[in-house]
């Protein structure tokens, strides 16, 4: 079992526990209320059923007094972890729950055998970018996120 990370004084009452589809609802409602997470098709109840089935154990919840204050999806490709969607309830912010949230996620990925991971942040998400500096995660500026929808193109370069 891994140990637990510090948390604030009065946060012994916080359990995290690995998310679970039934709580979808609650993570939902909570990444809708949280600035700077970015929702879409994928994020529908099935897509993250589905990327907790791919990926076991790995995603957690931060639950309090039965509430759930504090989310993130963890996965990895065999190679490389990604954490998406951290998130943390506005009234429970700067007790340690992010941090405590994203150290379970990568104590995971160690255990795994994943040396490195990745997160993707908005560019205009000031917040989550000084949250994830203040962390020890590196921006590198090396890199470009390139994407396309498969549903609009078919992959060959040519539309």
């Amino acid at each position: 079992m891994n140990p637990r990370p510090a948390c604030r004084p009065g946060d012994d009452d916080l359990i995290v526990r690995p998310f679970r589809i039934g709580d979808y609802r609650a993570v939902l409602a909570l990444w809708r209320r949280t600035k700077g997470v970015g929702l879409n098709e994928s994020d529908t109840r099935d897509a993250i059923a589905s990327f907790l089935r791919r990926n076991p154990g790995f995603s957690f919840i931060a639950e309090k007094a039965g509430r759930i204050v504090g989310a993130v999806l963890c996965g990895h490709d065999g190679r490389r972890g990604y954490l998406h969607h951290l998130a943390v309830a506005a009234t429970q912010r700067r007790r340690g729950i992010g941090r405590r949230l994203v150290r379970t996620c990568l104590a995971e990925l160690r255990q795994a055998g994943i040396r490195r991971c990745n997160i993707f942040v908005f560019a205009n998400n000031e917040r989550g970018m000084n949250f994830w500096r203040h962390s020890g995660w590196k921006l590198r500026a090396d890199l470009r996120l390139m994407q396309i929808r498969l549903e609009d193109a078919s992959g060959t370069g040519k539309d």
